[in-house]
C-alpha cells in the first residue's frame, strides 16, 4: 500500500510550513508535493522517500548542506538549490540510491561519497568554488544531461574507488580541469562535451581509468586528454569496468571523440599509462596533437591528428605507439617526432603537408612502418639520425623538397618502398649499413641515392629513374654493395664512384644514362660483374687518373664508345662484351696474363645541354673573356656610385684583384693562394652592407668562381627551429638555396644571445661551420651585425672564427653622405633640391638623433619620402587644377623647398 502524500506550503492551510516538518512527517515511500516559495532549511534524508516542486521551489541551505542523504531511495525533482559557501557541498549524497531530477544547484558543489549510488539527471551545477561534482570513496554515479558550468575548480573529479558514467553532459568554463580522475576510479563518459576548462579538459591520473565515447573536448586551457599513470595497478573493479568499455588493456580508451583547439597538446600520455584512440580526430591544438612520454603505450586507430601548430604525433623516452590506418597532417613542426628509447610500428598511415620533417626518429628511436604514405614536406620525408632505426616496407614517400629519405648515423632497411621527388631521392652518412631491397627511387632534381663518405649500405635490386644528376653517388671512401637493379635515364651518369670507394656491383644495368654508365672519379675503385650499360650519351665507362677497377662480365650496348680512360687510370676487365658500339675497347682489354692495356684517353662523346655535378672529361668552359671583363666594369661602376664608403670600396676592389689571381693560378693549373673568401660586415643599419654583399657576389661570378653569384639574405628566423632537430634542417635548407652564390646573415650575433648557453642558435653554428668546409668552393657566406656584437659571434665557435679572417667595417654615414644620398634619390624620381633646401637638409642631419632607430642610409631614404609627400601636399594645398598645374613653371612639381623637410623629431 503506497504511503499518503504530503503537502508543504508556506503560509497556508492544509499543509506543511517547512520541507523539514513535511519529510518527518511522512512515511517510508511517501511523496512530498512542495509549492513555489523559498525554503531556508538544512534537508538530512535517511529514508525512501520522494521530494516534487510545483513551480519554482528553492532550498537555500541554512547551515552546512542544503541537501543531505544518507540512506534510502530518494528522489529529489525540481529543485532550485542554493548555498552561499562556494567551497562547501551545497548537495551531500553519503548513502542510499538518491536521485536528483530537473534540479539546478547553485553557489557550491555535489559530493557524492561513501556508498552512495546516485543519479543525476537533467540537473546543472554552477559557480561551485571547487569541484562542481565530487565522487569519493566507492560512490557510484549516473549522469544523464547533466551541466557542470563556472565553477572555480574542476568540474567533475573521480576519486578514490568510485565510478561515473556520463551521457549526454557537459561541463563548461570551468578554472581547473574538466573532468580529473585519480586514485582507483573509473569514468565513462558517453556524448558529452568538455569545454573552456582553465587547465586540461580531461586528467587521468594513477590507476585510474576512463572510457570515452562520441565526446568532444576542446577550448582546454592545457591538454585536451592528459593521462599520468601507471600500467598494471588497476583494481579488480577497474579491470571489470575495463572489460564492460571494451578497453580492457587500456588506462584510457577515446572512441569517436574529437579533441581541438587546445592551448597544450591535444593527447598527453606520460609515466606509464596506457591509451587507446579509435577513430578520433584531434585537430587546431596549439601543441602537438599526440604526445606520449615516458613509459607510456598508445594504440591509434583510424585517428586524424590534423592542423597543428605543432608535430601531429611526439614520442619520447621509453613511450611505444602501434598506429593502424591514422592520418597526421597539415602540421606546423614533423608529422611524427621519435626520440629517446621510443617505437612506433605504423600501419597503413598517411603523414603529409608538414612544416618540418614528415617523419624525424633520433636518439635510440625504432620504427616500423608498413603500407604507409608520406608527402608534402619542405625538408625530409623521413629522417633517420643519432642510433635510431628505421624499419619500411612497402611504404611511399613523395614531395619532400630536401630527400625522400635521409639515414645520419642511424641505421634503417626500406622494402618495397617507392620515393619519389626530392632534391636527393635518398642520402645515406653513417657508420651502419642501411638496406634498400626493392625500391624504387624517381624524380630526383638531382641525385637518385647518395651513398656518404665513409658509408657503407646495401642496395638490393633497386630502381632508379627520372634523376636531375647522377642517379647513384658513391661518395669517398664508402663501401656501396649494389646487387642487381635498373637505372634508368638519369641526367647525369647513372653511378658515380668517388675517390677511394670500394663499391661492389653486380647485375646492375644502366640505361639511357645522359652522360656516362659508370663514372670512376680520381681514385676511385670497385669491382663491377654482370652489369650491362646501353644508350649512354658519353662513353660507357668513364675511369679518371688514379682510378682502379674491375669489371668482370660486363655488356656495354648501342654506345658510341664503350670507355674512356684518362692516363694513369687502370681498368681490368674480363669477359666484357660490346653490343652495336662503334669503339669496343673492352673486349680487348682481357689479355691471358691479366695485365691491363695502357691507353691515353680519348675525347668524350657529348649530348648536347645535358648537365650534371660531376666533372666531364674533356668538356670547355662557357662563356667568354669579353663578356666577364664588361660584367666587372659594369659592377665597378654600381660600386663608384656607392655614396660614401671609401674604405669598403677599397676592400673589394682589393679582393676583387686577389681573386682574379687565384683564377689565374687555377686556369696556370698552380695551386690557389690560402684565401677565405668569406667576410665579416660590421656596421651599424643602413650603412649598405646588403648592397655590398650582392656586388661582391657579382664580382666572384664574373671571375668564375661562383657559380650564380646570387644573393640570399637570411636571419636567425630562418636559421634556428624552436623544436629539438629542427634547427639543422633549416640551416642546411637556407644553405643549399645559396649555393653558387652568396649567402648573407643579417643580425647573425642572434645566433649566439649573450647568457643562453642552451639556445639552438648554437647548433646552427654548428651546422654553418661544417656545410662551409663542405662546399668551400661553391659558396661564400657574410654575416652581418653592430661591431660591438660581431666580436662575441666569432668567439663561440672556433671553426667560425677560423673561416672569417677579413672584417669590412661601414662606417656610419656622415651627415654631407647623407645629404648626397637624398640628393641621389631626388635625381632617380626626377626632382630637384633647391640650394637652400642643400643647406637645410645638412643642419637636418647635423641635429637628427642618431640613436637605436637612426638608420643611416635608410633614414636618408625615409627622408626623401616624407619629403615628397609634403611637396605633393604643399602643391595641392594651391589649389590648381589640372591644366594649370600642366602650364605651371616646371619646378612647381620638381622642386623640393625646405618647407618640404619633415619637423625635426618626426622622423
Amino acid at each position: 500500500m503506497r504511503a499518503a502524500a504530503e503537502r508543504v506550503a508556506p503560509g497556508s492551510w492544509g499543509g506543511h510550513r517547512t520541507i523539514g516538518a513535511a519529510v518527518r512527517a511522512a512515511k517510508p515511500g511517501a511523496v512530498v508535493t512542495v509549492q513555489a516559495g523559498t525554503y531556508t532549511e538544512s534537508l538530512v534524508l535517511d529514508r525512501d522517500i520522494s521530494l516534487v516542486a510545483k513551480g519554482t521551489v528553492r532550498l537555500a541551505a541554512a547551515r552546512g548542506p542544503a541537501l543531505t542523504v544518507h540512506s534510502g531511495r530518494v528522489e529529489i525533482r525540481g529543485f532550485t538549490i542554493e548555498s552561499d559557501a562556494p567551497r562547501e557541498p551545497v548537495v551531500l549524497l553519503r548513502g542510499g540510491e538518491p536521485e536528483l531530477r530537473e534540479c539546478e544547484i547553485t553557489g557550491g558543489r555535489v559530493e557524492v561519497a561513501g556508498t552512495a549510488r546516485a543519479v543525476l539527471a537533467d540537473c546543472s551545477v554552477r559557480r561551485s568554488g571547487a569541484a562542481s561534482l565530487r565522487l569519493t570513496g566507492t560512490a557510484r554515479a549516473v549522469l544523464e544531461k547533466v551541466t557542470l558550468a563556472g565553477g572555480t575548480g574542476e568540474g567533475l573529479l573521480v576519486e578514490d574507488e568510485t565510478r561515473v558514467e556520463a551521457v549526454d553532459s557537459l561541463i563548461d568554463g570551468v578554472t581547473g580541469h574538466g573532468v580529473l580522475v585519480t586514485g582507483g576510479a573509473h569514468l565513462r563518459l558517453n556524448r558529452c562535451e568538455v569545454r573552456a576548462s582553465g587547465e586540461s579538459a580531461v586528467l587521468v591520473v594513477g590507476h585510474a581509468t576512463a572510457s570515452l565515447d562520441e565526446c568532444r573536448l576542446h577550448q582546454a586551457g592545457g591538454q585536451g586528454l592528459w593521462a599520468r599513470g601507471t600500467v598494471g595497478r588497476h583494481t579488480e573493479a577497474q579491470r571489470e569496468a575495463a572489460r564492460d568499455d571494451g578497453a580492457a588493456a587500456h588506462g584510457v580508451r577515446l572512441r569517436s571523440c574529437e579533441i581541438f583547439r587546445t592551448h597544450g597538446a591535444g593527447v598527453l600520455a606520460e609515466d606509464g599509462s596506457a591509451v587507446r584512440l579509435d577513430d578520433c580526430h584531434v585537430h587546431h591544438t596549439e601543441g602537438a596533437a599526440v604526445v606520449l612520454s615516458g613509459e607510456a603505450r598508445g594504440e591509434l586507430v583510424s585517428l586524424r591528428a590534423v592542423d597543428c601548430a605543432d608535430s601531429a604525433l611526439v614520442v619520447r623516452g621509453s613511450a611505444h605507439v602501434s598506429a593502424r590506418e591514422c592520418t597526421f597532417a597539415r602540421t606546423g613542426a614533423n608529422g611524427l617526432y621519435a626520440v629517446g628509447e621510443s617505437g612506433l610500428a605504423l600501419t597503413g598511415c598517411t603523414v603529409r603537408d608538414t612544416a618540418y620533417t614528415a617523419v624525424h626518429l633520433g636518439g635510440a628511436a625504432r620504427m616500423e612502418a608498413r603500407d604507409c604514405l608520406v608527402s608534402g614536406s619542405p625538408e625530409y620525408g623521413l629522417r633517420v639520425t643519432a642510433r635510431a632505426e628505421l624499419l619500411a616496407t612497402g611504404c611511399e614517400v613523395s614531395g619532400a623538397e630536401l630527400a625522400a629519405a635521409v639515414v645520419e648515423d642511424g641505421d634503417a632497411a626500406l622494402r618495397d618502398c617507392r620515393l619519389t621527388g626530392g632534391r636527393d631521392g635518398v642520402r645515406l652518412r653513417t657508420s651502419h649499413r642501411p638496406l634498400l631491397s626493392r625500391c624504387t627511387v624517381a624524380g630526383s632534381a638531382d641525385s637518385g641515392v647518395r651513398v656518404g663518405p665513409g658509408t657503407g649500405a646495401r642496395l638490393e635490386d633497386l630502381t632508379v629513374s627520372g634523376s636531375g644528376g647522377a642517379a647513384v653517388v658513391v661518395e669517398e671512401e664508402s663501401t656501396v654493395v649494389i646487387q642487381g637493379g635498373t637505372v634508368t635515364a638519369p641526367g647525369g651518369s647513372g653511378l658515380v664512384v668517388r675517390a677511394g670507394a670500394r663499391p661492389q656491383v653486380r647485375g646492375l644495368v644502366v640505361e639511357d644514362a645522359a652522360k656516362n654508365a659508370l663514372y670512376v672519379d680520381e681514385g676511385g675503385t670497385g669491382t663491377y660483374e654482370d652489369c650491362r650499360f646501353s644508350r649512354s650519351g658519353f662513353p660507357a665507362v668513364y675511369a679518371a687518373t688514379g682510378a682502379d677497377i674491375l669489371l668482370r662480365r660486363c655488356t656495354v650496348a648501342a654506345t658510341e664508345s664503350d670507355l674512356l680512360r684518362a692516363e694513369g687510370a687502370t681498368v681490368r676487365a674480363e669477359d666484357c662484351e660490346a653490343e652495336e658500339v662503334a669503339e669496343a675497347l673492352l673486349p680487348g682489354l682481357g689479355g691471358a696474363d691479366g695485365t691491363p692495356a695502357v691507353l691515353t684517353a680519348t675525347p668524350a662523346l657529348r649530348t648536347p645541354g645535358a648537365t650534371e655535378k660531376e666533372p666531364d672529361a674533356g668538356e670547355a668552359e662557357e662563356g667568354t673573356g669579353d663578356d666577364a671583363a664588361a660584367r666587372l666594369a659594369e659592377l665597378h661602376a654600381e660600386l663608384d656610385r656607392l655614396v660614401g664608403l671609401d674604405g669598403v670600396k677599397r676592400e673589394v676592389l682589393t679582393l676583387t684583384r686577389l681573386m682574379q689571381m687565384v683564377k689565374v693560378r687555377q686556369d696556370a693549373g698552380l695551386a690557389p693562394p690560402p684565401l677565405s673568401r668569406h667576410l665579416v660586415f660590421a656596421g651599424n643599419a643602413g650603412t649598405g652592407k646588403t648592397t655590398v654583399a650582392r656586388l661582391y657576389g657579382g664580382f666572384l661570378a664574373a671571375l668564375g668562381l661562383l657559380s650564380r653569384g646570387h644573393l640570399v639574405e637570411t636571419d636567425r628566423s630562418d636559421l634556428v627551429g624552436e623544436y629539438v632537430g629542427h634547427t639543422a634542417p633549416r640551416t642546411t635548407a637556407v644553405f643549399k638555396r645559396a649555393l653558387g652564390g652568396v649567402l648573407f646573415i643579417d643580425e647573425a650575433y642572434s645566433l649566439v644571445p649573450q647568457g643562453q648557453v642552451t639556445d639552438f642558435g648554437a647548433e646552427a653554428v654548428s651546422t654553418l661551420v661544417k656545410l662551409m668546409e663542405d662546399h668551400r668552393d661553391e659558396i661564400v657566406v657574410i654575416v652581418a651585425g653592430y661591431p660591438s656584437e660581431m666580436d662575441r659571434l666569432l668567439g663561440s665557435n672556433a671553426g667560425l672564427a677560423s673561416r672569417f679572417t677579413r672584417t669590412l667595417t661601414f662606417e656610419d654615414y656622415s651627415s654631407a653622405e647623407l645629404v648626397r644620398i637624398v640628393e641621389y634619390q631626388a635625381a632617380r624620381h626626377e626632382y630637384t633640391c633647391a640650394p637652400q633646401t642643400v643647406e637645410a637638409l645638412h643642419h637636418y642631419f647635423e641635429t637628427l638623433p642618431r640613436g637605436e632607430r637612426f638608420g643611416n642610409g635608410r633614414s636618408a631614404r625615409q627622408v626623401f619620402q616624407r619629403m615628397t609627400e609634403r611637396h605633393a601636399q604643399r602643391v595641392a594645398e594651391l589649389g590648381l587644377g589640372p591644366a594649370e598645374l600642366a602650364a605651371a613653371e616646371p619646378g612647381l612639381l620638381t622642386l623640393l623647398l625646405p618647407d618640404d623637410l619633415p619637423p625635426e623629431g618626426t622622423l
